[in-house]
C-alpha cells in the first residue's frame, strides 16, 4: 500500500511541477496519507508549505500609551493587565544619577505640569534636577490629545526604573511573573549636556538592572550603538536592540556592529528581503510604532517577531480573532 501511494504521489508532483504543487493540492489529487514521515524528504523539494505559526511578542510602547499617560506606572500597571508580553520605555539620568522613566530628555510641557500643578512655559532637561526636584511634576493631569481614550491619572509621577521593577515585582497580574522590559536610553551625541556619556549611562542601567536581577528578561535598545555596546560588555545577558529610524540601513551589518540581536525599525522602513536576511543571520525584527490594524496585518504576514504598539491590548485582541496567540 505504501509503495502504490509512493508511485502515486511521484506521479502526481511531476504532472503538477510547473504549478509549484503545494502539499494541499497534492491530497487533493490522491488523498491525505496518514504521514508524510515514511516519503523521502527529496521528494517535497520546492513544494511550499503552509507557514509555522509563531508568536508575535507585544511590546507596550511606553507602557500603554492609548489608554493611560505614557512612561507612567499607571500605563505599566495597564500593560501587566492586559498580558503584554514586553513592557517598553524610555529612560534618562537625573542630575544625582538616579534613572527616570521618560522618553523626552526634559519635562515636556505639553503632558506635564510644573510644582504645585503650574502650567509649564517651557520645557526643563531631566538632567538639571534632581529626582527629589524631579518628583514634584504631575505627569498624569493632562491627556495627551493624540490619544481620545487616553485617561487622567492625576498626580501621576515620573518613575524611576527602580519603581518600574519594583512594580513589577510586587504585582498579582499573571503577567507579571513573565514580563519582559525594553528600555531605551535617550542619549545624543551632540547634546553631551542632556545626558551622562554612554559608558556612565550603560553602568548606571547595568547596575539597577543587576540589582533586581532582571537581566535574561531585559532588553537595551539606543539609537546609540556606543551604548549598546557597552552595556554588553558588562552584562551578556541583557539582549540589544539596534533602533533606526526614517533610513533604509544594511540592518544585518548594523546589528552586529552594536552587538545586537535585534533590529528594531520605524515599521514604515521595512522590506520583505530585509526581514528575510536578518532572520537568515540570526536577528530577531521588531518594528516601532504601529498601531492599525492594516500594519498589523502587514507585519504579521512580512513575519517579524514582535511589534511595538500602543495599545497592546487592542493589538492582542487582534491577534487571538487570527487564531495567533
Amino acid at each position: 500500500m505504501k509503495k502504490t501511494l509512493f508511485l502515486i504521489l511521484i506521479s502526481s508532483i511531476i504532472s503538477l511541477r510547473a504549478e509549484e504543487p503545494s502539499k494541499e493540492k497534492i491530497e487533493k489529487e490522491i488523498g491525505r496519507p496518514e504521514s508524510y514521515d515514511h516519503f523521502p524528504p527529496e521528494i517535497f523539494h520546492g513544494i511550499s508549505t503552509p507557514k509555522e505559526i509563531k508568536k508575535i511578542e507585544v511590546h507596550g510602547h511606553r507602557g500603554c500609551r492609548a489608554v493611560m499617560p505614557e512612561n507612567t506606572l499607571a500605563a505599566f500597571n495597564e500593560a501587566l493587565k492586559v498580558e503584554a508580553d514586553v513592557l517598553e520605555m524610555d529612560i534618562g539620568v537625573t542630575k544625582d544619577n538616579v534613572i527616570v522613566i521618560s522618553h523626552d530628555q526634559s519635562i515636556n510641557p505639553l503632558i506635564c505640569l510644573g510644582p504645585e500643578g503650574k502650567k509649564l512655559e517651557k520645557s526643563i532637561p531631566i538632567r538639571s534636577l534632581t529626582l527629589k526636584e524631579i518628583k514634584q511634576y504631575d505627569c498624569g493631569s493632562i491627556p495627551n490629545p493624540k490619544f481620545s481614550r487616553q485617561r487622567q491619572v492625576p498626580g501621576e509621577k515620573i518613575p524611576t526604573l527602580e519603581e518600574v521593577f519594583q512594580l513589577v515585582i510586587n504585582s498579582t497580574y499573571p503577567a507579571a511573573k513573565i514580563v519582559n522590559f525594553n528600555i531605551e536610553t535617550k542619549i545624543v551625541p551632540g547634546e553631551p549636556e542632556m545626558s551622562p556619556s554612554h559608558g556612565e549611562f550603560a553602568k548606571l542601567f547595568v547596575d539597577t538592572v543587576n540589582k533586581y536581577g532582571m537581566a535574561k528578561r531585559t532588553i537595551l535598545q539606543s539609537f546609540d550603538y556606543r551604548t549598546l555596546k557597552a552595556g554588553r560588555k558588562l552584562n551578556k545577558d541583557i539582549r540589544a536592540a539596534m533602533l533606526t529610524s526614517e533610513n533604509l540601513i544594511d540592518f544585518v551589518a548594523a546589528a552586529k556592529y552594536a552587538d545586537a540581536s535585534i533590529i528594531s525599525p520605524d515599521c514604515k522602513w521595512l522590506t520583505q528581503d530585509e526581514i528575510n536576511r536578518m532572520h537568515e543571520n540570526g536577528i530577531q525584527v521588531v518594528p516601532w510604532t504601529v498601531n492599525s490594524e492594516k500594519a498589523w496585518q502587514s507585519m504579521i504576514e512580512a513575519g517579524v517577531d514582535a511589534i511595538i504598539t500602543d495599545d497592546p491590548e487592542a493589538l492582542i485582541a487582534y491577534l487571538k480573532s487570527k487564531k495567533l496567540r
